[in-house]
């Protein structure tokens, strides 16, 4: 096996964590977890995407009920709504925009993932939401779309790897 870096080790011992420890998240590491996010790579590096840092338990409980009632989303201290912002690409790319909007935002989750593993916190991807309740529920302009709901608290699991695909899902020149 080849040694590890700290990024290649973030990124092979990161999980999903869906339980929390009742523990609240300074603003300095919030504040660390967002500029992971603005660092990651963007179409034309037009950034079209947004956060919305959800503390407040009643946000945390109507987002849980909007993510098809999972209810592990309002135990973590903060959910962070990523969103894509569709018009802020568009002068650039046209009938792209949205797409490339879309791509921006995710690659901010998973810097958020890998920032927030790094510093002793726990996340999970929650991709599974009604998109007009999100909308409604923290006032979304029409034009900023939410892409995934990421709860960030200490983690009071440690679940272990889920299998992988491995070289299955690799196709080299073509399929």
């Amino acid at each position: 096996m080849m040694s590890m870096n700290e990024c290649l080790e973030a990124i092979e011992n990161r999980r999903s964590i869906r339980k929390f420890k009742e523990k609240e998240i300074s603003e300095s590491d919030i504040k660390i977890l967002l500029h992971a996010a603005q660092m990651a790579p963007s179409a034309g590096n037009l950034q079209a995407r947004e956060f919305i840092i959800v503390s407040a338990e009643e946000g945390r409980k109507n987002l849980a009920r909007a993510a098809l009632n999972q209810e592990f989303i309002m135990e973590a201290p903060i959910v962070i709504v990523a969103c894509a912002n569709m018009t802020r690409s568009e002068p650039r790319y046209g009938a792209r925009s949205a797409l490339y909007a879309i791509q921006d935002a995710t690659a901010s989750v998973m810097n958020i993932l890998l920032a927030a593993h790094s510093i002793g916190l726990g996340t999970c991807w929650i991709g599974a939401f009604d998109e007009r309740e999100v909308s409604s529920l923290l006032n979304l302009p029409e034009h900023v779309r939410p892409v995934a709901l990421v709860p960030v608290g200490y983690p009071d699991e440690a679940p272990i790897a889920p299998a992988r695909l491995g070289e299955r899902i690799e196709h080299w020149e073509k399929w």
